[in-house]
């Protein structure tokens, strides 16, 4: 599992050109699933997302997570993450989980990360054309690869 973090004043996805969905101050989560993935692979991700300490104190030292923060959460499926670039200029996807298996791995994201924060997140709709805009605070980008835990 692949997580793209970006710590954000402001964020809205627009979903199939009508719905929107938006937050306030918190992390904006790109996320990016493998037919390797398991449920520890979701636990891992989530805890190390929502003790993230990527905001800052009141000293103005990044020392809190989104958790000390308050702040809100916006996952948005992505299985580009996964993309093999190796040969030639088009991608391969060969890595990104097929929607049998993502969209189960999405949904217990979805329920780690709002059971880690004590709410409710926003997200994107899996499999859906969305527009995804944010107001990147710091800038703070952050990711975050579940094979690579060392």
């Amino acid at each position: 599992m692949i997580a793209v973090i970006q710590r954000a004043s402001k964020a809205e996805v627009e979903i199939n050109g009508s719905e929107r969905r938006s937050i306030g101050k918190g992390l904006v989560i790109l996320l990016g699933i493998e037919e390797a993935d398991t449920d520890e692979d979701v636990g891992w991700l989530s805890k190390k997302i929502i003790n993230l300490r990527i905001f800052p104190d009141c000293s103005g030292v990044m020392n809190e997570s989104v958790l000390d923060q308050q702040g809100e959460i916006l996952l948005i499926s992505q299985f580009t993450l996964h993309a093999s670039t190796k040969k030639g200029n088009r991608p391969s996807y060969i890595k990104a989980a097929k929607s049998e298996t993502a969209i189960p791995m999405y949904e217990k994201m979805i329920k780690a990360l709002s059971a880690g924060i004590k709410q409710k997140i926003t997200t994107g709709q899996f499999g859906a054309d969305m527009q995804v805009s944010l107001t990147n605070d710091g800038p703070v980008t952050i990711i975050i690869d579940s094979k690579n835990k060392i």
